[in-house]
């Protein structure tokens, strides 16, 4: 099979970048051949994505839409498999070249702002079904800037870019909740699959869990003295926790609430807490202010900037819980099930796509998101790592439940939905 790529840019900028480094690799070792098509090539600073030998890859900024679109339907693909577009009009032409499949990575064509959420009396997803209604809420909701101007320009770009949506042949998406909003803005159920996503943390992959510091006090709890059993408390031993945020540093991620719910957290504790944000964004310097005021002798904060993977790996396998305080309704979140192959649980709000790898008791805890607080984040975080009983409880079935985001089952998805929109046509 013919299978075109299409993104804005072929440099491994994010989350929907890093998935196609790993998705062409699987594609073309399943003997399918790969072309690439963007819209730039940037940034710079980020490397790009790998592509097989001889692939073919057209840049709209080096060769113009026209000679991209000429290039592309000259390589004649069988399918087109779409992801993020910054121009709807290329994305328009590209649709009519050959059968096609988009990937909803997010919410752009289904809200003004593409972020669904209030953040206004107080930070909360919104539900709304994209339309001119949307306008009269904008505003008082604090859904965008302040610009009417910019505010129309944006609602005159999503509703192009739903126009689109309903052009695609198939929609593929990672979550319950991004199906639902699917659905709801017209999308047919019959054109629209939920299959599992998967957890790219390879280092990990098929390996056993490595013991954090917590379950090895965990594990430690009882001992001998002279024939009696004592109970050694974790809060004795004194053994830091390793909590770990990793993502972008943008308001909506919610390291400012997390950061608020520190204090709680090492008070309830009492043990020495280690608290690493890996990731950058333009938060980062608010945050770091933020955390400068809640460090204390038993509060260590650290930010380590953006990581490549092999470092996040090293992160993860020294870490005890992964925070995930994300107040928009993340259509997935990623970064949770590739947590679970390291064994680490996970405390997070109870918003979007996150209930769909998050089960309370299972591999964490939820917090309720609405709306979502610093004083909730603190309670879920402190039930994962008060007991060991439980916490021990939480690291196995972290690791079982990431087992169901494997690559395997992802690619037999998206090819089955390939074929279905070829027979289709």
């Amino acid at each position: 099979m013919r299978i075109a790529i299409i993104n804005w840019s072929n440099r491994r900028v994010g989350g929907v970048e890093t998935y196609l480094n790993t998705i062409i690799g699987e594609l073309s070792r399943s003997g399918h051949e790969i072309a690439f098509c963007c819209e730039v090539d940037e940034p710079d600073e980020r490397a790009r994505i790998e592509l097989p030998d001889q692939s073919l890859t057209w840049c709209v900024a080096g060769m113009g839409a026209e000679g991209t679109l000429a290039a592309l339907r000259d390589w004649r693909p069988d399918v087109i498999y779409s992801h993020k577009l910054v121009d709807p009009d290329l994305e328009h032409e590209i649709l009519g070249i050959a059968p096609s499949v988009f990937f909803a990575h997010d919410y752009n064509g289904m809200c003004i702002s593409g972020t669904k959420t209030f953040k206004f009396p107080v930070v909360q997803p919104c539900s709304r079904r994209f339309g001119w209604q949307c306008l009269a809420h904008y505003f008082p909701h604090r859904c965008g800037g302040l610009s009417p101007v910019a505010m129309l320009k944006l609602f005159s770009l999503q509703s192009r870019r739903l126009e689109n949506l309903r052009s695609y042949d198939a929609i593929v998406t990672y979550s319950n909740y991004m199906i639902e909003e699917l659905t709801k803005h017209g999308l047919s159920p019959r054109r629209a699959y939920n299959f599992p996503h998967y957890a790219p943390a390879a280092g990990a992959r098929g390996k056993p869990p490595a013991p954090s510091r917590a379950s090895v006090v965990s594990a430690s709890l009882m001992t001998e003295d002279a024939g009696s059993q004592s109970l050694v408390s974790q809060k004795d031993a004194k053994v830091a926790l390793n909590l770990l945020f990793s993502g972008r540093m943008e308001y909506l991620k919610g390291g400012h609430v997390f950061i608020d719910a520190l204090p709680e957290v090492a008070a309830k504790l009492d043990q020495p807490l280690r608290v690493t944000f890996a990731g950058d964004g333009r938060e980062r310097e608010a945050l770091q202010r933020r955390a400068a005021r809640v460090r204390g002798p038993k509060l260590e904060i650290e930010f380590t900037g953006w990581v490549e993977q092999s470092k996040m790996e090293n992160l993860l396998t020294a870490c005890d819980l992964l925070v995930v305080p994300s107040l928009w309704p993340e259509p997935f979140g990623l970064v949770g099930p590739e947590a679970g192959l390291f064994g680490v649980p996970m405390a997070a709000f109870d918003v979007g796509g996150i209930p769909d790898w998050l089960s309370d008791g299972v591999n964490g805890f939820l917090a309720s998101g609405s709306p979502p607080t610093s004083e909730g984040l603190a309670q879920a975080i402190i039930k994962c790592l008060e007991d060991p009983v439980t916490y021990a409880g939480l690291r196995q079935g972290a690791s079982e439940v990431a087992q169901q985001f494997n690559i395997k089952n992802h690619l037999t998805a998206l090819l089955e939905v390939f074929e279905s929109v070829l027979t289709a046509r």
